[in-house]
């Protein structure tokens, strides 16, 4: 299935269904939908960020969270996370952990976005479909990226780093 076939529940502020749409309805129409964020920390504290693939519609060429992906319609946000992580980074079986839940509004494009976060030495396999590069980052390094170059992020992560990353150790 391409991704232009993809098939959202369409929820409301409250992050209840009211229907379902395609992922090109959904966006041309600001309806609100789900999707997940995953963080990827390795052992020594460093975190994992992905440069978006210059094919993705949204937000091409930016840095952003390890991992990241719209919830299908019936899937729930556990299991996206989980299928994100295997198609986006090549891992599994690892423990995923929320640790953000943000409203949909115009900064994350109207999705309800659950933020997990997972600590792992396992080997990363990006899929290159889909992100143009990867690597970890001491958080040191994250901040000073977010304090002198901050549009070359995705809005969703720098909510997420405002809300959540920044406030880590």
């Amino acid at each position: 299935m391409s991704e232009s076939d993809e098939i959202f529940d369409v929820v409301d502020s409250e992050d209840m269904v009211i229907g379902k749409a395609s992922r090109l309805q959904v966006h041309n129409n600001d309806l609100m939908h789900r999707s997940v964020h995953i963080l990827v920390f390795n052992s020594t504290g460093s975190l994992f960020l992905q440069k978006r693939a210059m094919i993705k519609d949204e937000s091409p060429g930016l840095w952003d969270s390890s991992a990241a992906g719209h919830v299908e319609s019936e899937e729930d946000y556990i299991t996206c996370a989980k299928r994100e992580l295997n198609e986006e980074l090549s891992l599994s079986d690892v423990q995923l952990d929320e640790v953000l839940s943000i409203p949909a509004q115009s900064m994350t494009f109207w999705e309800h976005v659950r933020v997990y976060k997972c600590v792992t030495d396992s080997n990363i396999c990006i899929n290159k479909n889909e992100i143009s590069e990867g690597r970890y980052m001491k958080l040191s390094e994250v901040r000073a990226l977010m304090q002198l170059n901050p549009e070359i992020h995705t809005s969703t992560f720098s909510f997420i780093y405002a809300n959540y990353i920044n406030k880590l150790g």
